[in-house]
């Protein structure tokens, strides 16, 4: 790996880590913001036309999330580059990072596109899984790639189970899901870096 690619891919897997940190953290402030909200009966994105800083909060992290996700998503490209499994995972889960931000840049108010790129999240994640879950199996990577495809599970699956009226509950495990894939590829991209 030459000097080039190798930074990059640090600066990648250092994204897939912060990326989710940065996530919780700022939801978690704009809930704790806003004492009405309920994870029964509430979808995340209500934090999002909150007035002050809960929307604020909300708004921004996805952005700033969003930003963070597209340069993780970036570098696997170059973690799995021979695969074409690989690259279209890679590609699918690019669009996904930038359904994330569209989620901040367009929050609840603006009801079409909101819904629209909301669901466009949720459902692109566990497809970017799918193809990159098989590349992995393809490069013989059998723990990262039963890995992935139990990330695209959990991801998918949450959808199914009744949480109340309210759809916080199944985003958020559905957001600590990709997380968790998220964080374990990021140091896995740290790793491969330093090779």
């Amino acid at each position: 790996m030459n000097l080039k690619d190798s930074v990059w891919l640090k600066i990648s897997g250092t994204s897939g880590i912060l990326t989710p940190i940065i996530a919780f953290t700022l939801i978690l402030l704009a809930i704790a913001s806003y004492p009405e909200f309920s994870w029964m009966g509430n979808a995340l994105s209500d934090l999002g036309v909150q007035e002050g800083v809960t929307a604020v909060l909300f708004n921004a992290g996805l952005v700033v999330d969003g930003i963070l996700a597209i340069l993780f998503a970036t570098g696997l490209f170059k973690f799995l580059h021979e695969s074409l499994l690989g690259r279209i995972g890679a590609f699918i889960f690019v669009l996904d990072a930038f359904a994330l931000t569209a989620i901040g840049v367009f929050p609840e108010n603006v009801k079409l596109i909101h819904f629209y790129v909301s669901v466009a999240f949720f459902m692109l994640f566990p497809i970017s899984m799918l193809f990159l879950g098989a590349a992995f199996l393809r490069k013989s990577n059998m723990k990262l790639g039963f890995f992935t495809f139990i990330a695209a599970i959990v991801a998918a699956i949450v959808w199914t189970i009744p949480f109340g009226k309210g759809v916080a509950i199944p985003e958020t495990l559905s957001a600590l899901s990709a997380s968790t894939w998220s964080i374990v590829l990021g140091f896995k991209m740290l790793k491969e870096s330093s090779h």
